[in-house]
């Protein structure tokens, strides 16, 4: 599959990697941060970190979610405050990832930094109907644990 990514950034591409997976195994792409300059992230703050690009994903038959960095997150606390962000296939504006920083020091956000993941799935739109009541399993209504540690 082919992803339309365009510049937006005319740093991209020459100071600002594109987006790239990092091994051959990997799911996702890395996303860089597009800075002019650094961008200070105080403990519990939060900001909107702008890539340089916009994407065009092939059909609404798919989704680009972008996802924390998991050595980011562990060592410094940086993470999306959103949990996942979602690109539906219909945008095409710049891809911004929101970060949050969960640790009690400050953290810098360097211009080309790497700062989340960008992953390409597939969709499947489901018709909703209401129903009086659901088939019967095993686990039923347990949840937030209730099938062991």
């Amino acid at each position: 599959m082919i992803l339309k990514i365009k510049a937006l950034s005319e740093k991209i591409g020459k100071e600002i990697p594109v987006p790239r997976y990092a091994s051959s195994g990997s799911a996702g792409m890395d996303l860089h941060a597009c800075l002019d300059k650094p961008v200070l992230l105080p403990p519990g703050g939060r900001v909107l970190v702008p890539t340089g690009i916009a994407i065009a994903l092939p059909s609404s038959d798919y989704v680009a979610l972008v996802f924390a960095r998991s050595g980011l997150a562990i060592r410094n606390g940086i993470t999306l405050p959103n949990a996942v962000g979602v690109i539906d296939s219909d945008y095409r504006g710049e891809v911004k990832v929101g970060l949050v920083n969960l640790s009690d020091e400050p953290y810098t956000v360097e211009p080309g930094d790497r700062i989340a993941q960008l992953a390409v799935l597939p969709v499947i739109q489901v018709q909703p109907v209401l129903v009086p009541e659901l088939d019967e399993t095993v686990r039923g209504a347990g949840g937030f644990g209730s099938t062991g540690k």
